[in-house]
């Protein structure tokens, strides 16, 4: 088949390689002048199977309130006279019941897994390298209120057969030694040893030579316009440069995703939500991370990357808004500097932010719509790189028709309408 893939993100390299895989006649197109220049391009880092949580939990709307008002606060909320903010914010409260967090924690962790696993294939398959690291993750609590409250998330781990270790103190410096320089308050952790780390833009770049190499035409500068649809399905997509036929189309756009298909009736509930790093030169290496650590307290992941730390947090609920205030940053060097002091060199520090699209339910609208021939991989939110490669193979197999190797009913966008 001819298959037209619409986003050069991590989500529509990751799909054009398996796609090409297979043996479909492959094009992708994205605005950009090459692969993974945008949310893809400066991301935590972490792939966290395992932490795969949605964001709406029962105790959520109690903690942002507090959080609002934070210094260094991990959610940023700028109300603006916005119909699509306001149906997301509202179904994102809808979602922070405890059924509801255990139905779309076990959705999150099923694709998390399979993604993770497939990765390992794909790096063994083409030897690609992308700093990565295999080291685990742990998550740091600085409260005794923090390590309590994750009873609810080991119970989903121990359920799915995901290894785990619950640490004090001395655990925790003993799994990141860089932590013993440390002052902060560090009541424990919850460590997932499985997990890994790379770059993803690395990643991304080095999967779009590959595609390539397996017959996909990758068209870069070239901006998505609008479909064209027909009796039978979309018959084409419309960019700035002219138009492309295909059997099938895939709409990996992240955040720009909703506003393409809306025109065929389709409701995406996916919102840009900002999040920002920044990516810091190690200098002294006996007091860098050694894989990922997760600062509970503001949500920021601080990762090693070679011979870089990346930084990287936050939620700032604001549109499609691409500043970089400085006191986000201070935000970012707060949480490295207290945990890791001396390890980088902040002042020759890179500052970043991108759009993660997320939905309301923290999972990705991965799977056919109503629209014949039409294919959404889209809404990963903070996970994109953790699910990408689950995500690809999923869509792969199903316009390949064949049966997806886990379930996947609970992916698509009819859970929407349902």
């Amino acid at each position: 088949m001819k298959v037209a893939i619409l986003g050069g993100g991590v989500i529509g390299v990751t799909s054009a390689y398996y796609l090409s895989l297979a043996g479909h006649e492959v094009t992708l197109i994205d605005r950009q002048q090459g692969a993974g220049l945008e949310t893809s391009f400066a991301n935590a880092g972490e792939i966290s199977p395992g932490y795969a949580s949605p964001w709406a939990a029962p105790d959520v709307p109690r903690k942002a309130l507090k959080w609002l008002f934070m210094e260094h606060a991990p959610l940023i909320l700028k109300p603006r006279f916005d119909c699509s903010m306001l149906s997301w914010l509202v179904a994102l409260l809808g979602n922070c019941t405890a059924r509801r967090y255990v139905e779309n924690k076990a959705r999150m962790v099923r694709l998390a897994e399979y993604s993770r696993d497939q990765l390992r294939e794909v790096r063994e398959a083409t030897g690609i390298a992308y700093d990565e690291r295999m080291q685990g993750t742990l998550q740091l609590f600085r409260t005794e209120a923090q390590l309590d409250g994750i009873a609810k998330d080991v119970g989903v781990l121990a359920r799915d057969g995901v290894p785990f270790e619950v640490l004090d103190r001395r655990g925790c410096v003993a799994a990141e030694p860089g932590l013993a320089h440390s002052a902060a308050d560090i009541a424990g952790g919850l460590r997932l040893p499985a997990d890994e780390t790379g770059d993803c833009f690395k990643f991304t770049t080095a999967l779009a030579d590959v595609a390539r190499s397996q017959g996909a035409t990758l068209r870069f500068g070239e901006r998505v316009e609008r479909l064209v649809r027909g009796a039978g399905g979309i018959e084409a997509a419309v960019t700035d440069k002219g138009v492309v036929k295909a059997d099938a189309f895939v709409v990996a756009l992240g955040s720009y995703s909703p506003g393409l298909v809306r025109s065929l009736g389709l409701r995406l509930p996916v919102y840009p939500v900002k999040g920002y790093s920044i990516t810091v030169p190690i200098i002294k290496e006996a007091r860098a991370p050694v894989s990922t650590l997760l600062d509970e307290s503001y949500k920021i992941a601080i990762t090693r990357l070679g011979d870089r730390i990346r930084v990287g947090g936050m939620a700032e609920v604001s549109g499609f808004n691409a500043e970089l205030p400085e006191r986000r940053r201070r935000t970012l060097e707060h949480s490295l500097s207290g945990l890791f002091p001396a390890a980088g060199n902040l002042e020759g520090a890179t500052f970043w932010s991108g759009l993660r699209p997320m939905t309301p339910d923290s999972t990705p609208v991965v799977g056919p719509t109503p629209v014949p021939n039409l294919f959404l991989n889209t809404g990963h939110g903070t996970l994109g790189w953790t699910m990408a490669c689950g995500s690809a193979r999923v869509i792969s197999d199903m316009i390949s028709g064949l049966q997806p190797q886990i379930e996947t009913r609970d992916l698509g966008i009819a859970r929407y309408s349902a």
